[in-house]
């Protein structure tokens, strides 16, 4: 592929013409570079791209996008100026991996919370039904059962394609991805199209990205400008607002909402699980057991089946695929169980109505205490961390503040600025800074009965504090102190 096939459909200028090479590759890391790449100057919040273009030179690159002119131009490299090198990498992907998504049934979902959960449950149901399904994820991608690590929750625009390319090569025929508001925001799906879009709620959170909730809104429905058919929790007031947009056809699912036309009726919750009748659009409906207890979980299981109705899954393999007892979403309100009756939950609740969730679904089953263990990311929203604690407060008969993942910050300074919130509620609670040590501690003082919440970090594996990332697993860390603690 020549430069001007990759540049199909993308306006441009060219400021310099370095002949008509093959484009082998497209980055635009200038570390990833080969002969014949053709290198993507972006302006990131470390890096500029743009210094980088006589370095990708000497790679070998032979062909550079860029964003304004630069003061000199290497030789034999074709440089083009375009007005956002961000809105024009996902057209140029695309043209070089051949729109692979054409070729697959594509479901994008969309939301603040539930999207990890509900994007595998459809990828298991797909299976179920006979599908080679792909995953594309914040905790993981999946061709079929093999899996490998995500970097992101919706991948940069050419790792993206990259990606979807190898899934058809491999005879993927439908695939459910994450699409987040920064994706959306920054252009990474542009130019893929969608046979359905799903939107799960919306709540406090990014706003250090997208300032107001109103954008942050707007950056989710830009979705469903993208599908054909859309499908939206009617519970949600935000997700009627997505319904009224009416960017594609849309349809409904709900609990309360009795105009939806995918309702969960008669819904029934113990520990040990939930279930309930969901009712179809044409009336008729089906019982769903799900091993896993919650409301936010009836949302989840809905939303999934709801979705695979439409792509002519039948009833049948849902309601087999959903009762399984060896599945479990890691870090998603994943049970751990100690010694004296002791119980562990940990979940990756990070914003305050996820943490919400958690706590009134442990509600609904503890016997005693419920001890939470919660903190707040560095270099995130500040505006979140005393309504987190505030809330784990107001839910829990102990709190424990600890540190998530600092980054950069102070991590005294992230737990001050959540002492706030928790004062408001009376409720008892201390700081223990170092996450392993809260931990233990939280087991030390459980008494037989009492269940512990680790919220925040859920499925990571890894703590960053400074520019460090070393491996922290909240599950590894609680299973070693109910043995150690409670040999």
């Amino acid at each position: 592929m020549n430069w001007k096939q990759l540049m199909c459909g993308v306006e441009y200028k060219v400021l310099a013409c370095g002949g008509e090479a093959d484009i082998t590759s497209i980055e635009y890391d200038s570390r990833k570079l080969v002969p014949g790449s053709a290198f993507v100057a972006v302006k990131g919040t470390a890096f500029d791209g743009h210094d980088f273009v006589e370095q990708a030179a000497g790679r070998g690159a032979v062909m550079a996008v860029v964003e304004h002119e630069l003061p000199s131009y290497p030789e034999n490299m074709t440089v083009l100026c375009v007005e956002s090198t961000l809105t024009a990498m996902p057209m140029m992907a695309i043209n070089f991996y051949d729109k692979p998504s054409d070729d697959m049934t594509m479901v994008g979902v969309t939301g603040t919370k539930g999207k990890t959960t509900t994007t595998t449950l459809i990828h298991r149901i797909m299976m179920a039904a006979g599908h080679k399904a792909g995953l594309i994820g914040t905790i993981e991608n999946k061709i079929g059962e093999e899996t490998f690590p995500a970097q992101y929750t919706t991948p940069q625009a050419f790792d993206l394609e990259k990606l979807l390319f190898r899934m058809k090569n491999e005879g993927v025929d439908a695939v459910t991805m994450e699409v987040s508001s920064h994706a959306l925001a920054l252009h990474r799906v542009d130019g893929m199209k969608f046979d359905v879009a799903l939107f799960t709620n919306l709540s406090l959170d990014h706003l250090d990205f997208h300032h107001t909730m109103e954008a942050y809104l707007e950056a989710k429905m830009e979705l469903f400008h993208r599908a054909r058919l859309g499908l939206t929790n009617l519970d949600s007031p935000e997700g009627r607002k997505v319904l009224e947009a009416g960017y594609c056809r849309m349809l409904g699912y709900a609990i309360d909402e009795e105009s939806a036309d995918y309702r969960a009726m008669n819904v029934s919750m113990t520990i040990h699980g939930l279930e309930y009748d969901l009712r179809m659009p044409d009336g008729k409906s089906f019982h769903i057991q799900y091993p896993f207890p919650g409301r936010f979980n009836v949302y989840n299981t809905l939303a999934a089946s709801a979705v695979c109705l439409l792509l002519g899954i039948s009833p049948e393999v849902i309601v087999e695929e959903l009762g399984r007892r060896d599945r479990l979403v890691r870090g998603r309100f994943q049970t751990v169980h100690g010694p004296n009756e002791l119980a562990a939950i940990v979940d990756y609740a990070h914003a305050p109505d996820a943490l919400v969730n958690v706590l009134t679904t442990i509600d609904e089953f503890k016997t005693k205490r419920v001890i939470t263990i919660v903190g707040c990311g560095g270099d995130r929203d500040r505006t979140k961390r005393p309504v987190m604690a505030k809330v784990a407060g107001e839910y829990s008969d102990y709190v424990i503040l600890t540190s998530d993942n600092p980054r950069t910050e102070d991590p005294y300074a992230i737990l001050a600025e959540m002492e706030p919130g928790i004062r408001e509620t009376g409720t008892p609670y201390e700081v223990i800074e170092n996450r392993r040590q809260a931990i233990r501690h939280a087991v030390q003082i459980a008494e037989p009965g009492d269940v512990i919440l680790i919220a925040g970090k859920g499925h990571e594996d890894y703590q960053i504090i400074g520019r460090e990332k070393t491996h922290f697993d909240d599950v590894e860390e609680v299973e070693k102190a109910f043995r150690e603690v409670h040999a």
